[in-house]
C-alpha cells in the first residue's frame, strides 16, 4: 500500500517544465534535452500532460506519465475521444512493482473521468523501450487489438464509444522508397539516435531520406505502431524503435548486400 502522505505529483506544463525534468530527459546541454522540451511545449496547447512523481527523502523524480487527448496521440492509432498515453516510467528499478506506475495511470483515469472521455488507451510492447501490458492488465485494462512484432492497444472503458483502432501502418509502409529515417521528437532519445546514424550513414556514403513527423496527423499515419522512429528500407520495416550504431551497420551489412 502506498503512504499517499510521501508520494509527491507534480503536473507540467510550459512555466516549470524546465525546473522539473523527467527522468527520461537527456542533460540539458544534449540536444535531444533541447528537442524535447521544443515539441512538449507545442504539445501543451493540445492538452497533453505529464505529470511527475516524487518519493519522500529521495530529491529527484522517480517517474512520470505523458498522456494527451486521444485525436493528438503521437502513436499511429485512431483514438479520438479518449485519454492517450504516450509513457509511462518509473526509476530506479528498486521503484517498479510497488504500485507507483498504477498510481499514475489511476491519476490519468481521474483526469479522463472529469473530462467525459470514453476511456484511456495506450500501446503496449514487450519491446524494452515501451511499458508492457500487465501493469495495464492490473488497472482494468483489456487489449482490443494486436500488431507485429509485440504491440498491444489497450483500453480502459468509461462510457460507451467506438474503441480505438490501429491505423494501417502497413500501407504508409509501403509508399516508402529507398533507405528512411522517419522519426519524431516525441522521444528525446530518438533526436539524440538519428544525429549518429545519420552520421554514420553519410560516412558509409549511403544515400538516406530523413523525414521528420512534425504534427500528430503525421505520426497517426507512420509506417510503424510506435511511429516515432522508423529505419525503412524499400516497404520493410527494419527498426521500429530507435538503435545504436551498431544495430544500424549490422542491419545495413545484411539488408543492402
Amino acid at each position: 500500500m502506498i503512504d499517499k502522505n510521501k508520494v509527491k505529483i507534480v503536473s507540467l506544463n510550459s512555466e516549470n517544465i524546465s525546473e522539473y525534468k523527467p527522468v527520461c530527459f537527456l542533460n540539458p546541454k544534449n540536444e535531444g534535452y533541447r528537442k524535447k522540451l521544443e515539441w512538449l511545449k507545442k504539445r501543451f496547447s493540445e492538452g497533453l500532460r505529464i505529470k511527475q512523481l516524487y518519493l519522500e527523502k529521495e530529491g529527484k523524480c522517480n517517474g512520470f506519465i505523458e498522456y494527451i487527448p486521444g485525436e493528438y496521440a503521437w502513436r499511429a492509432v485512431e483514438a479520438k475521444g479518449y485519454m492517450f498515453i504516450h509513457c509511462i516510467w518509473i526509476s530506479p528499478n528498486k521503484y517498479k512493482g510497488k504500485g507507483y506506475g498504477s498510481f499514475l495511470i489511476k491519476d490519468c483515469i481521474k483526469d479522463a473521468k472529469k473530462e467525459g472521455k470514453c476511456g484511456v488507451a495506450v500501446v503496449a510492447s514487450e519491446g524494452s523501450f515501451m511499458a508492457g501490458k500487465d501493469i495495464f492488465l492490473k488497472n482494468g485494462f483489456k487489449s482490443v487489438a494486436k500488431a507485429k512484432p509485440s504491440f498491444e492497444l489497450m483500453v480502459k472503458t468509461l462510457e460507451k464509444g467506438p474503441l480505438p483502432k490501429f491505423r494501417d501502418w502497413e500501407k504508409q509502409l509501403s509508399k516508402c522508397k529507398g533507405l528512411n529515417f522517419i522519426y519524431s521528437n516525441q522521444c528525446p532519445w530518438v533526436a539524440r539516435s538519428i544525429k549518429d546514424l545519420a552520421e554514420t550513414a553519410k560516412k558509409k556514403a549511403l544515400k538516406v531520406k530523413i523525414t521528420e513527423l512534425k504534427n500528430a496527423k503525421e505520426i497517426q499515419n507512420a509506417p510503424s505502431i510506435y511511429g516515432t522512429f522508423n529505419l525503412v528500407y524499400n516497404g520493410k520495416l527494419l527498426a521500429d524503435h530507435y538503435i545504436s550504431n551498431k544495430r544500424f551497420l549490422n542491419i545495413i551489412e545484411k539488408e543492402l548486400k
